[in-house]
């Protein structure tokens, strides 16, 4: 059967964002906390919830959650939108934005969620690459958008799937240039130890995304939000739905907010750890090359081909992030870090497999 002709061509050309739906005990696909998110947590949010009628909406702006986010995250109150998920918020904001005639500028490799969103609301997307060694290439970043000025500039730092950030003093160029909006995505910014946040009060023009998927470990309950000037948020609000946020999600995101410092930091530094363990003994893989990251995940450049290590480790049941269809990336797979023994599993089996 066809595809209706009242399908717009540009969605219908563009290719879907999606997962294979692979299985494995071992799953180092998604880059989530691989400790999940601790009992005592847990027992706090069920016992919330437990007191709250299921038959009522949630509010309509969940203004007590707000408080906590901009409280959490160091912004005012007004300047904060929650979100079913941070993927939410990437679409709202592109709403609010794209449209036959704007442009969104990426450099890529990165997630391709921006991409995806800006072609099928009609937008236009520029790109630039990455340095070969996955930096950010500053120097090209900031020409571009002097010539282009692009509508909205996307920069993930750290960024998905290389692990690279941006330097403060390139980020604060592009938004002393640009005239469009520029958008930091900080969904995995705690392992990175650095956040852009205090340059909010500098510029109008920035706007930051953050997760509970990744540190935080609520993947599952999808919580994000969206930090920026009260204007901006004012506009992009109005792409974002009613009761957006379910109850168990709000009460979840409070309680993890709430035991940071004592359950999910220590996690965070047990992850770095690790990351920096793993980076140092594939090093030592002749067949492998990995990529230094300040995010949960390794991105690894392979003699083999990436498509046989996907699938001797899912013959393992090991389950990694094949992207070697990313541009830049023909040659590379990327894998989340796990607890110390899962870490010890994998790098046995690539052993065995590089020979």
């Amino acid at each position: 059967m066809s595809v209706p002709d009242s399908i717009k061509p540009a969605v219908r050309a563009v290719k879907a964002y999606s997962l294979a739906p692979h299985r494995a005990s071992l799953k180092l696909n998604q880059n989530e906390n691989p400790w999940d998110a601790p009992p005592p947590i847990k027992n706090e949010v069920l016992r919330r919830f437990a007191e709250r009628k299921w038959s009522q909406y949630p509010d309509f702006v969940p203004a007590r959650l707000n408080e906590r986010l901009a409280a959490f995250a160091g912004w005012r109150t007004d300047g904060v939108i929650a979100g079913n998920g941070s993927n939410e918020l990437i679409q709202a904001l592109l709403m609010v934005t794209m449209e036959p005639g704007k442009t969104l500028l990426l450099s890529e490799p990165t997630f391709t969620l921006y991409r995806q969103v800006a072609t099928v609301l009609g937008g236009r997307v520029e790109s630039i690459f990455l340095t070969p060694d996955f930096q950010y290439d500053s120097e090209e970043l900031h020409r571009v958008v002097e010539e282009k000025q692009p509508d909205v500039t996307i920069i993930c730092s750290p960024n998905n799937p290389t692990g690279c950030v941006i330097d403060d003093d390139a980020l604060r160029a592009l938004l002393k240039t640009s005239r469009g909006l520029v958008v930091v995505d900080e969904a995995y910014h705690e392992f990175a130890g650095r956040s852009v946040v205090p340059l909010l009060n500098e510029y109008e023009n920035l706007i930051v995304l953050r997760t509970f998927s990744k540190a935080m470990a609520v993947a599952a309950l999808r919580i994000g939000y969206l930090l920026a000037s009260p204007e901006l948020v004012r506009e992009i609000g109005k792409a974002v739905l009613p009761y957006n946020v379910n109850v168990f999600s709000q009460i979840a995101a409070e309680v993890a907010m709430e035991n940071y410092e004592q359950e999910l930091r220590p996690l965070v530094s047990k992850i770095v750890s690790e990351r920096d363990r793993l980076f140092a003994e594939l090093s030592k893989i002749d067949a492998l090359a990995p990529v230094a990251s300040q995010a949960n995940f390794i991105l690894v450049k392979s003699a083999i081909d990436p498509k046989r290590i996907f699938s001797e480790l899912l013959a393992r049941d090991i389950l990694i992030r094949d992207v070697s269809s990313y541009p830049m990336l023909s040659d590379y797979f990327r894998f989340s870090v796990g607890m110390p023994a899962q870490n010890d599993y994998v790098l046995k089996a690539i052993r065995e497999i590089c020979g």
